[in-house]
């Protein structure tokens, strides 16, 4: 990755893991200049399979990401389409991009993330806030629209079509407790747990071949939508995938050449195991 420059984010490797921080004055709106960025991003971690885990956080201490911004919204035709007309829209787009990156993707939410910001984090594979500050909305139907970036389709299918409705249609804030219980995000921590918490997870997963990573993210995205006969389908052809780029057979054959799989201690430390055999092959 060559690290472009960025207006909207810095970006820092460490190991295989890149941290994204947005840092987008004065509250980090998402608008024209931040989907660029996302979209160059995007350019770059598509082609390199060196990173293999992105961390997106906020250098805004009371913000992750605001909302989208109002200025390109409020120069939308109010001319309805039909159906065989309507185009995705830019934000739509770069928000897919990256939901669809090959790396697994995690946001540390540490303040609001609303509107855009919150549709965002939905985009990401997991999601992380800290307790006590950060807040969650999607205000869109007061605004007399909906969310469109990715909100109406990707919270029906993190939490379910009632729980979905209630987030859109009340507008209304919610903390990280409660978008724990929601769904709409993976753990609400404490201040002193979030960094280290985020930290071990996203280098744990940067250990793990980056063919396999992918290949898990596409085969679970697939199971969302298809029925169960297709979505195992798609399990066994990503298996092929990861099985042709991976040193997994040798990692196989490892196993069994030392006894692995039958030995009972070994079925008491399989967390550390996993990690130890990624020095074979």
């Amino acid at each position: 990755m060559t690290q472009s420059n960025y207006t909207t984010f810095t970006t820092k490797i460490t190991d295989a893991v890149l941290t994204v921080t947005f840092d987008h004055g004065p509250v980090n709106i998402q608008g024209i200049a931040m989907l660029d960025d996302l979209s160059k991003l995007a350019d770059e971690l598509e082609q390199d399979i060196m990173i293999k885990v992105v961390v997106f956080q906020s250098a805004h201490p009371d913000i992750f990401i605001a909302h989208a911004d109002t200025g390109f919204l409020k120069d939308m035709s109010t001319q309805a389409v039909s159906r065989d007309e309507v185009q995705l829209l830019y934000l739509q787009t770069v928000l897919q991009r990256i939901s669809e990156l090959p790396q697994a993707t995690i946001a540390k939410v540490e303040g609001f993330a609303r509107g855009g910001g919150h549709e965002f984090m939905l985009a990401c594979d997991m999601r992380f806030a800290l307790r006590g500050k950060a807040k969650f909305m999607q205000m869109e139907v007061g605004m007399g629209i909906l969310p469109c970036g990715g909100g109406a389709s990707r919270m029906a299918r993190q939490v379910g079509l009632g729980r979905a409705l209630e987030i859109i249609l009340s507008a209304r804030d919610f903390g990280a407790d409660e978008a724990e219980q929601y769904g709409t995000i993976n753990k609400a921590l404490n201040e002193d747990e979030i960094g280290p918490y985020v930290h071990a997870l996203a280098h744990r997963i940067s250990q793990f071949p980056s063919e396999s990573i992918t290949a898990c993210k596409r085969a679970v995205y697939a199971s969302i939508d298809l029925p169960i006969q297709e979505a195992l389908r798609e399990e066994a052809y990503q298996l092929y995938q990861a099985l042709s780029k991976t040193p997994a057979q040798v990692r196989f054959q490892y196993a069994d050449d030392n006894g692995a799989q039958n030995d009972m201690d070994n079925q008491h430390n399989w967390e550390q195991l996993v990690m130890d055999i990624q020095s074979v092959g």
